[in-house]
């Protein structure tokens, strides 16, 4: 039987030498493709830590880490009695991711722009953002600040809402005043970037400011990666301050000065109001004022407080301080007699007094009471230059008050060398001489304080400003410049003022109380030609219960064209706000007899 024929039997080695040609044929472009990848590698490693490492760290980091701030909690500033008048309330920054904003930043900046009611352009720079050249590319950019909570988060919603990522939210503080208007003029404002501009926001920014933080953390694919690396510097939030003010008697003045300014169609008008023992002010109203919510809806000429940079003449409240030096000097007596004749030539000049009269007969008391110029100057000649002059210094004209506001202004009390006999008649009845409200209201009250004089104060305690200076109750100054007797023969002459049928201001009076006042008509300065314009100054500074003293307050109506005078126009306000003071603060009447003295012989 023919057997089939078998198949070819495999050499011994040929097939495991293809299998082993294919293996190692693809462990050689293995190696070969892994030495490139690893010198491609070493290349960039070299370059990484060879060429420029700290360069390309950084970048590395700013790519992944994204810093934000955290801002400080600005401090309150409080009425004497803790009441909010300036405070920080929630608010939102809104900010951007340039890196993520920048495909669809004309959409964005719309719907922000819109939202926000933020210029579009403005918007829209922030959101395209770039870098520099060479520079880590930017993750953060302010869109706007200091925004109400629900307006941005609304407006960021707004934003994802259409479909745009890259607009985030973050706490910031925001500051509002919640009497809008009540002692803006003290207390000044901020800018839409948080920077004070004015007032005790300025003056006191380095201890309400506080000092902001930081947060820096890890991003990836735009999102805050949650377990990344994470630091914080946390904010130093700033400290508050007490005003020695009370608000609701702050705001009575405000309303008070505010429609005799009105009434009077005058260009503005200062009321004061001074705790007599401490000298702490209670109000310090200005009119026209402003709204510290809303600044920019004011003139500039409003937001600061005229009480403190205005100077103008005081006219004869000026004489409260002639007539007690002469007193304390032992020249005169409220009883001593004077021969008032119709007119005064003094060198080159004629003294007049403001109502016609021939030759009368004033007593001492009687030339506060009818608020003679002509009697002043008589009396008066028994001082020497010097004698009136170191007077009125004592009582603090020409020296700033110092109370922490900006701008505080010193006024003029002329050099003793220029005097002249004129200058020493004329200043006698407070022409020649300027001064600010705050420095006539202090003199004052020296009188009302028994003749000791207290330096005014606005703040509670004890309080540096930006520039070193400390102020503040705790730093209150007492010094005497006349003798108590004089302050009390003062006052009773200033009783007179009030007194119906012998003085020129009875609707100055509060029924029940004993009121010593002083009008004042002045001549006002024009700033063109620096001589007496026309217009006059009206004025009314007094104190009650007079024979113990709680309270001084003065008033002053800046060029009323309704015609108006010392009595007739800031006596009112005077009273209006001395009768609330009394009422607030439940000070009983005396119950002593009035002073009765004579004002003619």
């Amino acid at each position: 039987m023919t057997q089939p024929p078998r198949s070819p039997r495999p050499r011994a080695g040929s097939g495991s030498r293809s299998l082993r040609g294919s293996s190692e044929l693809r462990l050689r472009i293995a190696l070969i493709v892994i030495a490139m990848v690893l010198s491609v590698f070493g290349v960039r490693l070299f370059q990484l830590q060879g060429l420029d490492p700290k360069a390309y760290a950084a970048r590395a980091d700013a790519e992944s880490l994204v810093t934000v701030p955290l801002p400080a909690t600005r401090g309150e500033i409080t009425d004497r009695n803790g009441v909010p008048l300036a405070e920080t309330v929630s608010g939102m920054m809104i900010v951007a991711d340039p890196l993520r904003t920048r495909p669809h930043a004309e959409q964005i900046a719309r719907i922000l722009a819109n939202q926000l009611h933020l210029d579009y352009f403005t918007v829209l720079a922030s959101l395209l953002k770039q870098a520099p050249a060479n520079k880590p590319d930017i993750r953060f950019a302010y869109i706007a600040r200091r925004v109400p909570a629900t307006q941005a988060t609304a407006a960021a919603a707004a934003v994802t809402k259409a479909g745009y990522k890259g607009i985030e939210t973050r706490p910031d503080p925001l500051r509002d005043y919640p009497a809008n208007d009540i002692a803006a003029n003290l207390l000044g404002f901020l800018n839409t970037d948080g920077k004070p501009l004015a007032g005790l926001e300025l003056t006191f920014n380095n201890r309400l400011a506080g000092k902001g933080g930081s947060e820096t953390y890890e991003v990836g694919g735009g999102n805050r990666i949650p377990l990344g690396e994470n630091t914080e510097t946390k904010p130093v939030n700033g400290k508050n301050l007490t005003l020695t003010i009370d608000r609701d008697v702050q705001w009575y003045a405000q309303r008070v000065l505010r429609t005799a300014v009105q009434g009077s169609d005058a260009q503005s008008g200062t009321a004061i109001a001074l705790d007599t023992k401490t000298g702490e002010i209670l109000a310090l109203a200005d009119y026209p004022s402003y709204d510290a919510n809303d600044p920019g809806a004011s003139s500039k000429n409003d937001r600061g407080s005229r009480a403190l940079t205005e100077t103008y003449e005081p006219g004869s409240v000026e004489k409260v301080l002639t007539t007690s030096s002469l007193i304390n000097a032992g020249k005169v007596t409220p009883r001593t007699r004077i021969r008032v004749p119709h007119t005064l030539p003094v060198m080159d000049r004629t003294i007049h007094d403001y109502f016609d009269h021939g030759n009368i007969h004033l007593t001492l008391a009687g030339v506060i009471a009818k608020s003679s110029n002509i009697g002043t100057v008589l009396a008066t000649r028994q001082f020497t230059h010097s004698q009136l002059w170191n007077y009125l210094n004592d009582f603090g004209l020409g020296h700033n008050p110092d109370i922490g506001m900006p701008n505080e202004n010193s006024g003029v009390l002329p050099a003793l060398p220029t005097w002249t006999d004129l200058t020493q008649a004329t200043v006698a009845f407070g022409q020649g001489v300027s001064v600010n409200a705050l420095q006539m209201a202090t003199a004052v009250n020296a009188v009302a304080n028994g003749g000791e004089l207290v330096t005014p104060s606005l703040i509670k305690g004890s309080a540096t400003t930006t520039t070193g200076a400390k102020v503040g109750t705790a730093l209150t100054q007492r010094r005497r410049v006349i003798s108590a007797a004089a302050a009390t023969a003062e006052s009773r002459m200033m009783e007179m003022v009030t007194t119906l049928g012998a003085g020129t201001a009875p609707a100055a009076g509060i029924t029940g109380y004993r009121v010593a006042g002083k009008t004042g008509t002045a001549q006002e300065v024009g700033a063109a030609c620096r001589c007496y314009d026309g217009s006059l100054d009206v004025s009314f500074a007094g104190f009650a219960p007079a024979d113990n003293p709680r309270f001084t307050v003065y008033v002053v109506i800046k060029k009323p064209k309704n015609g108006g005078s010392g009595g007739g126009t800031a006596g009112p306000v005077f009273r209006q706000i001395l009768s609330y003071l009394l009422q607030k603060y439940s000070v009983p009447p005396t119950n002593t007899p009035p002073a009765h003295l004579p004002v003619t012989w």
